[in-house]
């Protein structure tokens, strides 16, 4: 196809030849196999000039697109074969995403500058449906998820610390026991946030069974405001502290004694994935990122 087309271009099979490299007498034994091929004559031979039968005129249309169509596979390829280079589709929870985002965006410009990050932003179930289905290639999330099929690579764990209206008795501490939790008026997020269920089981190893879901919000921003405004008293991660409370002056924050509540964030990957290797590498190059973060690195 590759002969056939350059014989359309130049309409001499000397040229033709010189054009793609080859002898001429491969690039005419080249033609003859298509027109063999296709059962139509191509190319009308003479001994002065070549000319385009009338049905190569039509195919010779077709033949420049179906040869830049595989030029464009075979630089897709290889841009897929290249480490850290075409598209990466990563899913995000919301109670992670305003916080360490700024630090994954930076790192990948400054690291790898020919990775084309598409993020997105959803919930749990979500993001793993979509890491299942192929339309994500890595999540950045709470875990454990405990997925069939799921691998995890953590990145670190953080603290959860209490924030509270300014005048709260315990806004300020810093040895809040557990068990303090059963007593408060606790504001979590809507149903369907991992944070809310992790506040939950928070509360539940602190010999609290139940938690009246008289107030909820759909993120961290308007949970803070609604402590400051005096409803209650919310867990916020320890990433989450420097954005949200600096959005308000009627907050504080206290923070429990040891072992404080955790929680622990991975990238997330399909099982086997062809660039589980790549996924790695950056996990690696987050944990480094991510050091000045008040939260504590985990091996790999």
């Amino acid at each position: 196809m590759r002969a056939f087309a350059a014989v359309a271009e130049h309409l001499h099979f000397r040229d033709a030849a010189a054009a793609i490299g080859m002898s001429q007498p491969a690039l005419s034994g080249a033609v003859s196999a298509l027109e063999e091929a296709l059962g139509v004559t191509l190319v009308e031979r003479t001994t002065r000039k070549v000319l385009l039968s009338p049905a190569g005129e039509r195919l010779a249309v077709r033949a420049k697109a179906v040869l830049d169509e595989v030029g464009a596979l075979m630089e897709e390829a290889e841009a897929v074969r290249a480490p850290f280079t075409g598209a990466l589709r990563l899913g995000v929870i919301p109670t992670v995403a305003p916080y360490l985002l700024p630090t994954v965006l930076r790192l990948v410009h400054d690291r790898y500058p020919h990775l084309d990050l598409q993020v997105h932003e959803e919930q749990t179930a979500n993001l793993l449906e979509g890491l299942a289905a192929g339309r994500l290639d890595l999540l950045l999330l709470a875990v454990p998820l405990g997925v069939p099929g799921v691998a995890e690579l953590p990145l670190f764990d953080e603290d959860f610390v209490l924030v509270t209206p300014l005048d709260h008795p315990l806004g300020g501490q810093r040895d809040i026991p557990r068990s303090a939790l059963r007593e408060l008026n606790l504001l979590l997020l809507d149903e369907g946030h991992c944070l809310r269920d992790q506040a939950l089981d928070i509360c539940r190893d602190a010999g609290r069974d139940d938690v009246p879901a008289t107030t909820t919000a759909a993120g961290l921003s308007t949970l803070v405001q609604l402590v400051a405004g005096g409803l209650g008293v919310t867990l916020l991660p320890r990433t989450a502290v420097k954005v949200e409370i600096s959005r308000s002056s009627g907050l504080r924050t206290g923070f429990f004694t040891d072992p404080a509540p955790t929680r622990r964030v991975a990238l997330a990957m399909r099982a086997g994935a062809a660039r589980s290797a790549e996924y790695e590498e950056l996990a690696a190059a987050l944990r480094e990122a991510m050091e000045d973060l008040p939260v504590r690195i985990l091996a790999a």
